[in-house]
């Protein structure tokens, strides 16, 4: 990956030499092939340690539709026709900090860690919503305690707004403006 490795030292996934993922957005006729990785993005354990904890497999296997993110703002995040995480793009409902704006949210494999595949999607992600809906800002929220999310909410360009309590645990809560290009 250009010199970069993750923080474990492993290689990047499928020996690639660089960063090569594609964000599709909904709806994609091939998501099916994709459940397998969303039961197991949940099922994680190491995923879920900042967002309440992984769901029994057992569970997700009986819960997910056959054809799962059938959703507008959900992005498959694909390296190699193997989905490696997803990219989310909500609106924040009227309980939260950021309340009617729209909130970027991601989940990863553990294996796609450490590789810069988050930043570049999300990037992707956050991309695509400033041509769809131009100047409007977006929220991410994560634990004060989750270190990666915050440096990777730093390089996509958020700041913070504030911190708050909630889940029992200390929040981060920083807004993304998209650049502003003057008339030309």
């Amino acid at each position: 990956m250009n010199g970069r490795t993750s923080a474990r030292g492993a290689e990047p996934p499928n020996n690639r030499p660089g960063p090569a993922v594609r964000c599709r957005t909904c709806p994609s006729p091939d998501r099916s092939r994709h459940r397998g990785r969303f039961v197991e993005l949940f099922a994680s354990p190491e995923v879920g340690v900042y967002v309440g904890g992984a769901r029994p497999r057992d569970e997700l296997e009986r819960a997910m539709p056959a054809v799962p993110g059938q959703r507008p703002g959900l992005f498959v995040v694909d390296l190699d026709g193997a989905m490696i995480g997803m990219v989310t793009l909500d609106r924040r409902d009227a309980e939260h900090p950021g309340r009617g704006k729209a909130e970027l949210g991601y989940l990863f494999l553990p294996e796609a860690w450490g590789y810069g595949y988050a930043a570049e999607a999300c990037a992707a992600a956050l991309g695509w919503f400033a041509g769809v809906l131009p100047g409007e800002p977006v929220v991410l929220s994560t634990r004060t305690a989750n270190e990666r999310a915050l440096r990777l909410a730093a390089k996509l360009g958020f700041t913070e707004v504030e911190r708050f309590e909630a889940y029992g645990a200390e929040q981060w809560s920083g807004v993304w403006s998209p650049p502003v290009i003057p008339p030309g």
